[in-house]
């Protein structure tokens, strides 16, 4: 995972209250372009206990959490199963990207089968996402002008026009660079010197970006026109099947 990522994480799955299904690094570390600032952004599934779901009080499906360990900032965001599967259901690319991560510090076999699942989740219709997402980043780039939003927004439209074009979720910008011809070619530039500083702007020229992002975004409308993938996820019942029979089987049921 990289030296600034030397640090014990599987401890802070033995922490928790409630199992972890499994917990993966996300953020800049996934997406190829951390810095040593960087913060170790942990993203997961917890298992609530029937207990917590039959009774009045509403659950705690969310949980998230922020301190410093060993002179590093984490950032740990967990949900419940049941809400992270539906998210999954919702063609929401930011969870999958979470789920799919090669960058995992626990797993159990409910994990394997999520992954399992996870191309029966993939639509069409989550270029949504990706175009959404990348407008959040662009209008924040040129609020602040700053390195990361951009980064940000080329990576997020990177991975959908690939998502669209090839059924396939990455979200390793390095990686991308070399599966999508029409990336800019001074990116790599960018990612060195995100690389070298968490902060700072973005030494480019503005016009110049802001014809690539938009022609992204217009190969990422086409991309969706011609993909092959369905418009509509085919997962559910077995999303379904599997949130039930994981929660009644409880923690004496997780394997790793």
């Amino acid at each position: 995972m990289g030296p600034d990522l030397d640090i014990d994480l599987t401890s802070v799955v033995a922490e928790q209250t409630d199992p972890l299904l499994f917990a993966t690094v996300s953020g800049a570390h996934l997406y190829g372009f951390p810095s040593r600032d960087s913060d170790v952004d942990l993203r997961g599934v917890h298992l609530l206990p029937v207990t917590d779901l039959v009774g009045l009080r509403e659950p705690d499906e969310t949980r998230s959490r922020m301190w410093d360990r060993a002179g590093v900032e984490m950032d740990l965001v967990t949900h419940d199963l049941r809400k992270f599967v539906r998210l999954m259901l919702r063609n929401n690319g930011y969870v999958l990207e979470q789920l799919l991560s090669p960058l995992v510090v626990h797993t159990t076999d409910a994990h394997a089968e999520l992954i399992a699942l996870a191309p029966a989740v993939l639509t069409s219709q989550h270029a949504h996402h990706y175009r959404g997402f990348a407008g959040t980043q662009w209008r924040l780039f040129e609020k602040n002008g700053e390195l990361k939003p951009l980064l940000y927004t080329f990576r997020v439209l990177l991975t959908g026009i690939h998502l669209m074009r090839s059924g396939q979720l990455v979200a390793h910008l390095p990686t991308l660079l070399g599966e999508v011809a029409d990336a800019p070619a001074y990116l790599p530039e960018l990612i060195a010197a995100k690389n070298a500083a968490e902060h700072g702007g973005a030494d480019v020229d503005h016009a110049r970006v802001a014809d690539d992002v938009e022609r992204l975004h217009a190969l990422l409308d086409a991309a969706q026109a011609e993909s092959a993938l369905p418009g509509a996820h085919t997962a559910y019942d077995a999303l379904h099947d599997l949130v039930v029979r994981v929660r009644l089987q409880g923690r004496q049921g997780i394997q790793g």
